[in-house]
């Protein structure tokens, strides 16, 4: 059901964290769909093949599932920050797993070395921050939230927040009054607050 601006009534209203914790089965793919190409770009920047990448992925989300209960936001740091702490640990233990394999092509002195050389880079290294991850990042929740929304106000949305267009133009062109677009251009923020609120 939605109201006169195409928003869902009755859409949850708490946190995707808070979701998740309680073993929601919905807002954990959520999460997974929002934060997995992040920590896959994390891992990648290793030069794992990409087999392994795809395992280290797993096992990280393993440990995010395992710890979930354990994060807390009033702690330093963020779900992205703590998050980038699981992938760097998930880093140096597949590096010491593939070191301490006798088969692995790059054995004994040389497996010994890269290990260092990554352990030394993953551990020393803070989390990533660049624009474009967090902007991706926001563009994913969106997408994940868009099906909230009538098509209208998402269109009202996205030229306004998005496209930077003047809200009194885009009511013009839609025959609407420029105080109902940016009504829901802040119900769709608003969402999306609440979607990443805390992480």
């Amino acid at each position: 059901m939605t109201d006169s601006l195409g928003t869902t009534i009755g859409s949850t209203s708490s946190s995707l964290l808070t979701r998740v914790k309680a073993r929601d089965e919905q807002a954990w793919r959520r999460l997974v769909g929002l934060y997995g190409p992040l920590a896959a770009a994390w891992i990648n920047r290793a030069g794992l093949q990409s087999a392994d990448a795809g395992d280290v992925l797993q096992e990280v989300f393993q440990a995010v599932a395992n710890g979930i209960d354990g994060f807390h936001r009033h702690q330093p740091g963020s779900f992205r920050g703590w998050l980038w702490t699981i992938v760097r640990h998930e880093l140096v233990n597949h590096f010491r797993r593939q070191a301490a394999q006798p088969d692995v092509p790059a054995g004994g002195s040389e497996a010994h070395r890269r290990l260092q050389e990554i352990e030394g880079t993953i551990t020393g290294t803070p989390m990533p921050a660049p624009a474009d991850e967090v902007r991706e990042l926001r563009l994913r929740a969106l997408e994940l939230i868009r099906t909230e929304f009538e098509p209208r106000a998402w269109e009202m949305f996205w030229r306004t927040a998005i496209n930077e267009e003047v809200a009194s133009d885009v009511a013009k062109d839609l025959g609407v009054t420029a105080s109902a677009v940016r009504l829901a251009k802040s119900r769709v923020l608003r969402r999306l607050r609440e979607e990443l609120e805390r992480l």
